[in-house]
């Protein structure tokens, strides 16, 4: 057989058992193809009288070209005496958690996740998942540990299950950094906690609350004027709170009455202002030569997080249950109260699946029953006044 190219490994049919696909220019070197279709660059090489074979990742993930050179440093090593894969287990064993979450941050957190996303991950590895695993060899990370640990905070489900789920990433990575033997995912068969939804909206005294908090912090100056310019946006748009925090003038069209995001939770999309919301656009606060509408406190940065200011505003105007998150489920019942159809809300909030915009059909349901009632009430008192007058002519 030639030289394994690209073409030829991914037209490598999968078959009942699996097999190898060896490589005519390297000794040893080849492709395993399994059953489920899945392939593997490995090395098979000999150590004194014993037979080994070495994974070097799956095909998806390395080229050909790099998984030649791998081959081709491993069989150095072994000409030196070396064993490859006792190496591998070597330097397995001496890595920490901690120093896989050092990686996970570089490698993942900082390339692949948005900004908030990003933030939540970091809090909870330092808040619980690296005081807990940091110290603990990745190898030796087990399942029941992960259990107690999801125990731990079965007081806080959410919480929980983020947790789980980010520890999970990390040893699937572990796994395709090497630091892991595949398939040992300590996470797998973990179930997750469940969490209850929960939709709170204001009510329209409510609302009126929130608005007057507002109004009087702004006038007393005892928070930054961004954050307050904030929360008002998130209640007129129903914007997500990323998108307004990473919100730069240059998305902002006020002539047009729109928004024009290059990007969110579901990718480039325009939002549509009411006049209230450009209003406290035109007026919001600009600081030179900071592009952010919501800016912070670091020069040129813009504001990375709300919660604070929220939990004060929320303590002022006495709503101490309500979350930052909210607002957008309460500009969503006010688009239901106004009369707007799910397929439009869901256009409005920027949903890409129906159905997580269907959570919102009980509200849709609730003008129905009311025009139902009333037209039904008018036409049983029609009724029920032409039987009275029947009764009045028979007596």
């Amino acid at each position: 057989m030639g030289k394994l190219t690209k073409r030829f490994i991914e037209a490598a049919p999968p078959k009942d058992k699996a097999y190898i696909l060896w490589d005519g220019d390297i000794p040893g070197f080849g492709v395993r193809v399994m059953p489920s279709g899945r392939k593997a660059f490995v090395l098979q090489y000999r150590i004194g009288r014993r037979s080994r074979t070495m994974s070097l990742g799956y095909t998806q993930v390395i080229t050909p070209d790099k998984a030649r050179g791998m081959a081709i440093a491993h069989l150095a090593a072994i000409e030196d005496n070396r064993d490859p894969l006792a190496d591998r287990d070597d330097y397995r064993k001496a890595l920490t958690v901690r120093e896989l979450a050092q990686r996970f941050e570089a490698e993942h957190i900082a390339v692949h996740l948005k900004p908030l996303t990003a933030a939540e991950y970091r809090r909870a590895l330092k808040k619980a998942i690296l005081p807990c695993f940091g110290r603990r060899l990745i190898a030796e990370v087990s399942r029941e540990e992960i259990a107690r640990f999801r125990h731990k905070y079965r007081h806080v489900p959410y919480f929980a299950n983020r947790c789980l789920a980010i520890l999970s990433k990390m040893f699937n990575l572990a796994e395709l950094w090497g630091l892991r033997a595949d398939g040992s995912n300590p996470c797998r068969h973990i179930r997750k906690y469940k969490e209850e939804r929960r939709e709170r909206f204001l009510s329209a005294p409510e609302l009126r609350r929130v608005g007057q908090v507002l109004a009087e912090m702004e006038a007393e100056r005892v928070e930054m004027a961004s954050a307050l310019v904030a929360i008002r946006l998130l209640i007129l748009t129903g914007c997500r709170l990323g998108e307004i925090l990473t919100l730069k003038w240059e998305h902002v069209d006020c002539d047009g009455s729109v928004l024009n995001l290059p990007d969110s939770k579901t990718g480039a999309k325009a939002v549509y202002l009411g006049q209230p919301a450009v209003e406290v656009l035109r007026t919001a606060p600009r600081l030179p030569d900071n592009p952010w509408v919501i800016w912070g406190r670091k020069p040129g940065a813009h504001l990375y997080s709300l919660q604070d200011v929220w939990e004060r505003v929320r303590a002022r105007a006495g709503l101490i249950d309500l979350r930052i998150h909210d607002l957008r489920h309460t500009f969503a019942s006010a688009a239901v109260a106004a009369g707007q159809g799910l397929p439009m809300i869901g256009k409005l909030l920027g949903h890409t699946q129906v159905q997580t915009t269907a959570r919102y059909a009980h509200l849709a349901a609730d003008p129905v029953k009311a025009a139902a009632e009333q037209i039904s009430a008018v036409i049983a008192q029609a009724v029920g006044g032409e039987e009275r007058d029947k009764a009045a002519v028979n007596q």
